[in-house]
């Protein structure tokens, strides 16, 4: 194989080889004028010489045939020097020639064929010898000859000459093109280096940043812990206060026994109870001030974790239901493994209706998700409170709270909130747990001078309309009569006209209360086409706190919802009466979820007008909505593929109501 020279390399070596034939002298024996003349006048000129070569003899042969030069290629440049020197350099002309008639001439082989013959011009198809030094026409007719071979030599390599030129041209424009794309391509490299320094310095400061926050909530929880070891070391110098001063009492009666005779230790004991008294009094105004200071905390606390907070629960696979394929749903681990709490959750999803160009199914599609806590099919209903039980505490130390439960029908909303079937007590839902919560910590207050009353209501919205589910006798029937309207003029609670309230102070009675409205949404269901699942559900506790012997108030409600399935309608359905009363509840729920978005919104971009009034739902709870409250989200979904689709709806729109971030929250107190 023939290497390749570069073409500045070839065009060298053409250029001296064209040199060198120029160089070369002439081999025409003759001047211009006498190849002019005709073989009549050359006749005289010859005869003298035929008898010269008849009286000297035979005439000396003269190789008047000249080699041929080798053809042009893109060889070495010693090629086109060694092709150069081939054609001798000679003194004087060369000896006169007679022309054969006959004779053709042979073309010089083509310069593109390297392995040409040198042979002479072969005459009649047969090789000639040398002519006779006589013969000096046809040595003419060589020597013409090889005048017109060098000419198309010469022709040759100037055409190869300008290809070369033209080639070289190209090369030089390819040279610099390359020179601009590397200059580009370093201009990009200097701009890719400094993003990622720039990358670096700003994960560089988020990393300070997490550091910094990580020693604040170390330094809290220190706090804290400080805290409860002096409120555990307080309760126990209580109890030894209590002992000493029941030891004190036993005394006092027995020196009352004894008080005809002795009036002075009587005086005495006197004074040590009012010392004792006032004692008593100072460490009840530090117990006071710990637990002002211990709500305090809790609510810096639950800002930390953040106003409003988004839970995601995954229902169990139900009996009959088919399997889903591994790895549809996914619990990713956090940083410290599968110790640490859930907060992540993967979807992957597979649509058939997507390919590719060469008609094979597209790749499935995986969604990430991350919100306050994610709790996996197999979770209970105490992990599920346990989470929220000290946002419940929160509404017991006057701060509104909201608890929603937003997902499709069948995801498990209704479980999650009022439990499963009676009598289980590992199945009941948030309603009764928060309650028994409630109890036994105000009953727990009530030793501190704090007394607390308990107003509960349950209310249903259905295609905006307010219907009691707590409404007994006459008015069982009466659903839609309800309306939201202000307690009184200025005041900014809300109340529901024609609702029931109802004052509860045990477990019993909510547990009545929760049977009595379940029955109402049954009913509905059976005469409203599944009622229940398109309906919003709000149960309301209205709680109300008084230290009477400082002067305290305190209240908020505590909201428990239950929202409407959030399913789409089908566009394939046909429009029937059945399907048009579907078609409006869609319309209603799909409103109605879209402004509670708009509300918690605008109520993070603190905007100046919060639309509270396009909903009853947010008009509803739009004292608990504000500022000084504090939200709690669950997006419930189901395990199924066949509900992928609702699935990712509704764990995008919880994702963007976790992004949200509400001021801080302030206690309704008085």
């Amino acid at each position: 194989m023939r290497s390749v020279r570069p073409p500045l390399l070839e065009v060298k070596a053409n250029t001296e080889l064209k040199k060198s034939l120029a160089k070369a002298p002439s081999r025409l024996p003759l001047s211009g004028s006498r190849l002019k003349r005709g073989p009549e006048q050359m006749e005289p000129a010859l005869e003298p010489a035929k008898k010269r070569t008849r009286g000297l003899g035979p005439a000396p042969k003269i190789d008047t045939l000249c080699p041929r030069a080798p053809p042009l290629s893109t060889a070495s440049q010693s090629q086109g020097q060694a092709a150069a020197q081939r054609f001798p350099r000679k003194t004087g002309p060369c000896p006169p020639s007679t022309v054969l008639k006959n004779q053709r001439l042979v073309p010089p082989a083509p310069a593109q064929k390297p392995a040409a013959s040198t042979a002479p011009p072969v005459v009649g198809g047969k090789k000639p010898g040398r002519r006779p030094g006589w013969d000096l026409k046809g040595q003419l007719c060589d020597v013409n000859a090889e005048l017109k071979r060098c000419r198309e030599k010469t022709q040759t390599l100037d055409q190869e000459n300008q290809q070369l030129r033209a080639q070289l041209q190209e090369a030089q424009q390819q040279a610099s093109a390359l020179g601009t794309e590397r200059s580009s391509l370093e201009g990009e490299l200097a701009r890719v280096r400094a993003q990622a320094e720039q990358g670096q310095r700003e994960l560089g400061s988020l990393s300070a940043r997490v550091r910094e926050l990580e020693e604040r909530l170390s330094t809290q929880e220190g706090l804290v812990h400080t805290l409860q070891k002096e409120q555990l070391e307080l309760q126990e110098e209580r109890r030894t206060l209590t002992t000493q001063l029941e030891e004190q009492e036993r005394r006092l009666r027995a020196s009352e026994a004894a008080l005809s005779s002795s009036q002075a230790e009587v005086a005495s004991l006197r004074q040590e109870t009012t010392a004792q008294a006032a004692l008593l009094a100072e460490r009840g105004d530090r117990l006071h001030a710990l637990d002002m200071e211990r709500r305090r905390l809790h609510n810096q606390l639950q800002e930390l974790k953040g106003n409003i907070r988004v839970f995601c629960r995954v229902r169990p696979v139900l009996t009959g239901e088919p399997s889903p394929a591994p790895g549809f749903l996914v619990f990713p681990a956090g940083p410290g493994g599968p110790a640490d709490i859930p907060t992540r959750l993967s979807l992957t999803r597979s649509d058939d209706r997507r390919g590719t160009l060469t008609g094979a199914p597209a790749p499935p599609t995986r969604h990430d998700f991350s919100f306050d806590r994610v709790f996996p099919p197999e979770s209970r209903q105490d992990e599920v409170f346990e989470e929220i039980a000290m946002l419940v505490q929160s509404a017991l130390d006057g701060y509104p709270v909201c608890i929603f439960a937003y997902g499709q029908t069948g995801s498990g909303k209704t479980f999650t909130m009022e439990g499963g079937p009676e009598g289980d007590p590992q199945l009941e839902g948030l309603i009764p747990r928060a309650l028994r919560h409630l109890f036994a910590v105000a009953e727990e207050m009530s030793s501190q001078g704090w007394a607390y009353s308990f107003v509960a209501s349950y209310v249903e919205i259905y295609n905006e309309t307010v219907r009691d589910l707590l409404a007994t006798g006459s008015r069982k029937g009466q659903g839609g009569e309800c309306e939201i309207r202000r307690a009184g003029p200025g005041s900014e609670e809300l109340t529901v006209t024609n609702a029931r309230y109802v004052l509860v102070s045990c477990e019993k009675e909510v547990r009545t209360l929760l049977q009595l409205a379940h029955q109402n949404r049954a009913v509905a269901r059976t005469a409203q086409n599944e009622r229940s699942s398109r309906s919003h559900s709000v149960f309301q506790l209205q709680i109300f706190g008084e230290h009477a012997a400082r002067g305290l108030k305190c209240g908020a409600p505590l909201n428990l919802i239950d929202l409407a399935g959030s399913e789409r309608l089908d566009p394939s359905l046909a429009l029937g009466r059945e399907e048009r009363d579907r078609l409006r509840e869609t319309q209603a729920i799909n409103s109605s979820l879209s402004t509670l978005g708009l509300v918690i919104m605008a109520l993070s971009n603190k905007e100046p007008h919060v639309p509270y009034r396009n909903s009853k739902l947010t008009y509803l709870l739009q004292s608990s909505l504000g500022g000084s409250a504090k939200m709690l989200m669950f997006v419930n979904i189901s395990p199924l593929e066949e509900n992928a689709s609702e699935s990712l709806n509704s764990l995008r729109f919880a994702s963007k109501v976790n992004q949200c971030v509400i001021g801080t929250a302030q206690a309704n107190k008085k």
